[in-house]
């Protein structure tokens, strides 16, 4: 059975090209149309939070496929990329979100590439399930870095901060 969710926001006018959001889930901040285009630096642009929302939502949703792929995740980072194309008119569309996560994961044991492709489709089951990915036009690319820490590495990279600390050093 299908059914909904209702996401709220209110923005208020600051002056110039300038406004405050609040979300319903607490937070508010000021916003800004971009630099380029009469607005202010350092603070929120609706361009930045479409893409930070897309690339959130995808994070949010790997983290939820890591744990349903039993994966141990060591981290995740992932560098978000919107393009926008100005057309004559100047109407305005993101026509592609790209996404660069490097992801690091912990093998216990299991064969490095197996491993790998259950890093990938965890991250294709992220993007299948991302609500905002799902609800946007433009084409979406996702070129992943994956890391796997073996467990060896790890054993390895204790020893070291041992030794050091028994030599009287700091780890």
């Amino acid at each position: 059975m299908s059914r909904t969710a209702t996401y709220h926001t209110t923005v208020t006018w600051a002056g110039e090209h300038r406004g405050r959001v609040s979300m319903g889930n607490g937070p508010e901040m000021e916003f800004s149309a971009p630099p380029d285009a009469q607005g202010h630096a350092g603070v929120l642009t609706p361009e930045d939070a479409f893409v930070a929302a897309a690339n959130a939502c995808v994070m949010l949703m790997f983290v939820w496929a890591a744990e349903r792929f039993k994966l141990r995740l060591v981290s995740y980072e992932c560098r978000a990329e919107g393009t926008k194309l100005v057309e004559l008119d100047r109407t305005e569309t993101f026509t592609r979100l790209h996404f660069r996560p490097r992801i690091r994961v912990a093998a216990r044991g299991e064969a490095v590439d197996v491993l790998e492709a259950r890093v990938r489709r965890a991250l294709r089951a992220a993007q299948k399930y991302s609500l905002v990915a799902n609800s946007v036009k433009s084409e979406i690319v996702v070129e992943p870095e994956i890391v796997v820490e073996r467990e060896d590495d790890d054993r390895e990279r204790e020893g070291t901060a041992r030794g050091s600390a028994d030599d009287g050093g700091t780890p």
